[in-house]
C-alpha cells in the first residue's frame, strides 16, 4: 500500500495508508481507501488541532451540548435552548465565489436544525483580498451574492457580520458563516443511531458528483501557483467541480420536514451530510450510538447516471439528511415527507455487528466495504506538529501626524451597507438591531408558541488578523475580549463563544506556533471573561503561491438582554449630550490599522497590553449604562481607534461633535477596553464620573455632541457632510457601484 499512489491521489499520506492497513488487519479496497481518507482529511479529522482544542474552557451552567456535536446549545431560559455554531466554506469560495458561500450558509443551516433548532439569524464574516484587484472584487461580489442568495431564499435573516479587505487574503479569501436557532429544550435531538433493527432514511436531494472530494481536495490543501485562478486553466478550473451546488428551496422544504418529525416523536437520531457525505453521516451516527450500520449503496437516489460507490459515499451533494428511524414508525416518516415533498430513501440498517459499517450492493448484496465505524473517525491521526515562532523584524511605528489627521480618519471609514443592504435581516420581524451596530440584537420568543420572553438574544462577530500576526496569543485574546464589549454597548451579557480559527499551511512550524498561541490566548480570555467555547471549526491551508495568510480567530458570542424594554442605544449621538471615553487612555499605535498604512499594509510596532479584569469592568459598566438608559448612543474604540469609532457615530447619526483633550497617537491606537458613550442632554458630567468612580473604570469627559462638523481641538476639522461621505461612499466606489444620490448623504 505504501508505494501504491492511489492513496496519495485522495490525500492520505504512506504513514496514514500504513495504519489503516494495521486497523482492517489487511489492505483496503478502492472504495474503504477512499472513505478513509475524506474522514482522515484536515478537515474532518482536526487531526493537526485536535490535540490543542481541548485546552478551550466548554463547560458552564447554561450549556447543553459542547464541542463534538454538530453545534453548541445553551439554556436560555423559559424551556428555550439556542444552537449556535460557525463554519468556513473558505476555499470553494475561491474557486466559484457564489456556490462557495452559498453552500456555506446552507451547510451551516443544517447543523442548526440537526440539534431540533429552526435557525432564525446568520451572520458572515468576510474576507478578501484589497478591491483594487478585479479578481478580488468578483470574489467578493460572488461571495455576498451567494450568501444574499441562499439566505433570503430560504427564509432566515443575516443579521451581521464583517468586511475586511486586505493582501494577505488574496488568492485564499475567507468565508465564515455563523448560524443560531431556536428550539425547546425537550426537542433537542443527537446525531447517534441507536437500536438494532432502526433504519436510516436518507432524506432530501438526490446525490450527484458535486463536491466530491471538497474535504480532501478543496479543504484540506492550500492553492498552488495558480491555485484560485479562475478562468486562466490551472488549478482552479480544475478543483471548481468539487465545489458543491445548493438549492435553497429544497434547504427550506427539508428544514420543515425534520422539524415535523422531531415534532411528533418520530426520530431516533438525525445527522446532516456535510462534508464527506454519507461516509461521514453514517459513520459518525453509528459509532457515537455504539453500534453499527449496513448501508445499500444501490438505494441512495441519484442525479447523474453511472456513480461508482465511491462517488455515492463521498459526494457532498447538499441538502440532505440522514434520519434514524424505528420500522414501526417508517409510514409517518414517509408521509410527513411527502407532505412538505422531501424526497425519502430507506438506504441502510442499524446493526449490532462489532460497530462496524458495511457497504452493500443492494438487499443481501455483495459486501462493498467492510471497516469499523469508529475508525474513520476516533482513530483518525492526531498529529503534534513541530512548532516555532516566526522570525518577525520589528517595525517600529512613527508618531501620527497632526496635521494630516483629519484625511487619515476619513482614510479609515467604510460602511458596509452595500452588502448588509442585500440581505433581508428583518425576516420572522426579531431583528430590533441589524446589521451595521455593535451587535445584532433579536427579541427572543419561543419558537413554538411564538410567545415573546420580554427579553433578547445578542450577537456579535469578531475578527482581527493584524493584532494575530503581531501577537497570536494577546491579539487573539484581545479578539474575544473585543466580543463582550460589543454585546455590553447591546445590554446584554455573554453567554456562549464559537470560534472559527483560520489558519495557513499547518506543515509550516510557524503556522502551528501561531495557532497553538491563538488557542492559548483564547482560553485565557475565556476563562478570565467567564464565557464557555461550545464549537468551532478551525481551517488550515488558507495559502497562495506558498504564502500563509495571517492568523485570522473569528468569533461568535451570543449574548443575553434580561429586559428588552426599549431598543439599544446603538451607534448614535444625541445633540446637545456630553461625549464621554470609558476606560483607559491609550497613544500605543501598534497593531493599528493606521500603522499598517504607514508600513506597507503589514502590522507593525507592539501590541497594547491588555487587563482582563479591567476589561470586564468595563463591560459591567457599559452593560448597566445601556439598561439604565443613561447611554443615548454608545460605541466601543476597536479596529481603526477612536478616528473611526467617531467618524461612525458622527455618520450614522449625522450629528456633529466637538471635543478636546486629544492627541494624534490617542486618535488611532486600537487598545483594548474602551468606549465612547453620548448621554442624554442635560446629563451632570458628576453622575457619569460617580458611577464610573464606583465601578473602578477610568472616564474622560471629551465634549459634547452637536452642529454640522467634527471637530477634534487642534487635529481634526471636517464636515459632517464630508464624515458621512467618506463612510458611505467607500465600498461602493471600490466595487464600482453607483454611488448614494448627494441628497442622502446627510441621512442616518
Amino acid at each position: 500500500m505504501a508505494g501504491s499512489s492511489l492513496h496519495r491521489a485522495l490525500g492520505l499520506t504512506d504513514d496514514e495508508a500504513v495504519a489503516i492497513e494495521r486497523l482492517l488487519e489487511r489492505a483496503p479496497n478502492a472504495l474503504e481507501l477512499a472513505m478513509y481518507a475524506v474522514m482522515w482529511s484536515e478537515h474532518c479529522s482536526y487531526k493537526s488541532s485536535r490535540i490543542h482544542l481541548g485546552r478551550l474552557p466548554s463547560d458552564g451552567e447554561r450549556v447543553l451540548v459542547g464541542p463534538g456535536e454538530n453545534a453548541g446549545v445553551i439554556d436560555v431560559g423559559d424551556g428555550i435552548a439556542a444552537a449556535i455554531r460557525i463554519e468556513s466554506h473558505n476555499h470553494p469560495s475561491a474557486i466559484e465565489p457564489y456556490q462557495g458561500a452559498a453552500t456555506g450558509a446552507g451547510g451551516i443551516l443544517r447543523d442548526i436544525f440537526t440539534m431540533g433548532a429552526r435557525p432564525i439569524a446568520l451572520m458572515d464574516a468576510l474576507r478578501v483580498g484589497p478591491l483594487d484587484d478585479a479578481r478580488n472584487r468578483w470574489v467578493l461580489e460572488g461571495v455576498v451574492s451567494g450568501i444574499s442568495g441562499y439566505g433570503n431564499s430560504v427564509g432566515v435573516p443575516t443579521v451581521g457580520g464583517e468586511v475586511v479587505c486586505d493582501a494577505t487574503y488574496t488568492g485564499n479569501p475567507l468565508v465564515n458563516v455563523a448560524c443560531l436557532g431556536l428550539l425547546p429544550v425537550e426537542r433537542l435531538v443527537l446525531g447517534q443511531a441507536s437500536g438494532v433493527g432502526n433504519l436510516a432514511v436518507l432524506l432530501g436531494s438526490a446525490t450527484g458528483r458535486d463536491g466530491i472530494g471538497g474535504v480532501s481536495v478543496l479543504a484540506s490543501a492550500g492553492f498552488g501557483g495558480d491555485g484560485a485562478e479562475a478562468g486562466q486553466g490551472g488549478e482552479g478550473e480544475a478543483k471548481r467541480p468539487s465545489v458543491q451546488i445548493g438549492d435553497p428551496f429544497e434547504e427550506k422544504r427539508l428544514i420543515e420536514a425534520c422539524l415535523a418529525l422531531l415534532d411528533a416523536g418520530l426520530v431516533v437520531g438525525i445527522q446532516d451530510l456535510g462534508g464527506a457525505g454519507l461516509t461521514c453521516a453514517t459513520s459518525e451516527t453509528a459509532s457515537r450510538g455504539g453500534v453499527g450500520m449496513d448501508v445499500d449503496v444501490s438505494a441512495v437516489p441519484r442525479r447523474e447516471p453511472g456513480m461508482d460507490p465511491y462517488e455515492v459515499m463521498t459526494s457532498e451533494s447538499q441538502e440532505r439528511m440522514l434520519a434514524i428511524v424505528t420500522p414501526d414508525n417508517l409510514d409517518e416518516v414517509l408521509a410527513v415527507c411527502e407532505h412538505w415533498e422531501v424526497r425519502a430513501a430507506v438506504v441502510g440498517e442499524v446493526t449490532g455487528e462489532g460497530g462496524r459499517l458495511r457497504i452493500l450492493d443492494g438487499p443481501g448484496g455483495a459486501v462493498l466495504a467492510d471497516v469499523p465505524a469508529a475508525s474513520l473517525h476516533d482513530d483518525a491521526p492526531r498529529y503534534d506538529r513541530p512548532r516555532a515562532a516566526p522570525r518577525r523584524v520589528a517595525v517600529a511605528v512613527p508618531p501620527a501626524d497632526a496635521g494630516a489627521a483629519g484625511a487619515d480618519l476619513l482614510g479609515l471609514l467604510g460602511d458596509t451597507a452595500w452588502v448588509s443592504s442585500q440581505y433581508d435581516s428583518q425576516l420572522f420581524l426579531n431583528t430590533v438591531e441589524g446589521p451595521g451596530g455593535d451587535a445584532a440584537v433579536l427579541r427572543l420568543r419561543h419558537p413554538v408558541s411564538g410567545q415573546d420572553t420580554g427579553r433578547a438574544l445578542a450577537l456579535t462577530t469578531d475578527g482581527n488578523h493584524r493584532w494575530c500576526a503581531l501577537d497570536p496569543r494577546r491579539g487573539t485574546a484581545m479578539v474575544v475580549a473585543e466580543a463582550p464589549l460589543n454585546l455590553a454597548c447591546a445590554g446584554a451579557y455573554p453567554l456562549a463563544l464559537v470560534d472559527c480559527l483560520n489558519f495557513g499551511n499547518p506543515e509550516h512550524p510557524e503556522v502551528m506556533w501561531q495557532l497553538s498561541e491563538c488557542i492559548d490566548g483564547m482560553a485565557e480570555a475565556c476563562r478570565a471573561l467567564g464565557i464557555p467555547v461550545v464549537g468551532g471549526n478551525v481551517s488550515l491551508y488558507n495559502e497562495n503561491r506558498g504564502a500563509d495568510i495571517d492568523p485570522t480567530p473569528v468569533v461568535t458570542l451570543l449574548g443575553m438582554i434580561d429586559r428588552l424594554d426599549r431598543r439599544p442605544p446603538g451607534v448614535s449621538l444625541v445633540s446637545g449630550g456630553p461625549v464621554f471615553l470609558l476606560g483607559p487612555r491609550s497613544h500605543d499605535l501598534g497593531g493599528s490599522r493606521w500603522a499598517a498604512q504607514r508600513s506597507g499594509g503589514r502590522p507593525s510596532g507592539e501590541l497594547p497590553a491588555l487587563d482582563l479584569a479591567r476589561h470586564s469592568a468595563v463591560c459591567t459598566l457599559v452593560r448597566e449604562l445601556v439598561a439604565d438608559g443613561v447611554a443615548a448612543g454608545v460605541h466601543d474604540v476597536a479596529d481603526g481607534g477612536l478616528a473611526t469609532c467617531l467618524g461612525e457615530l458622527v455618520a450614522r447619526s449625522g450629528v456633529g461633535l466637538r471635543l478636546s483633550e486629544l492627541d494624534a497617537d490617542e486618535l488611532f491606537a486600537e487598545a483594548a477596553s474602551r468606549v465612547v458613550v453620548c448621554a442624554p442632554p442635560g446629563t451632570d458630567p458628576a453622575e457619569m464620573e460617580g458611577r464610573a468612580l464606583a465601578a473602578g473604570v477610568a472616564l474622560a469627559h471629551l465634549g459634547e455632541a452637536g452642529g454640522d462638523r467634527l471637530v477634534v481641538d487642534g487635529l481634526v476639522d471636517l464636515t459632517v457632510a464630508s464624515v458621512t461621505r467618506a463612510w458611505r461612499d467607500t465600498l461602493p466606489r471600490a466595487l464600482g457601484s453607483p454611488l448614494p444620490p448627494p441628497a442622502l448623504l446627510a441621512i442616518p
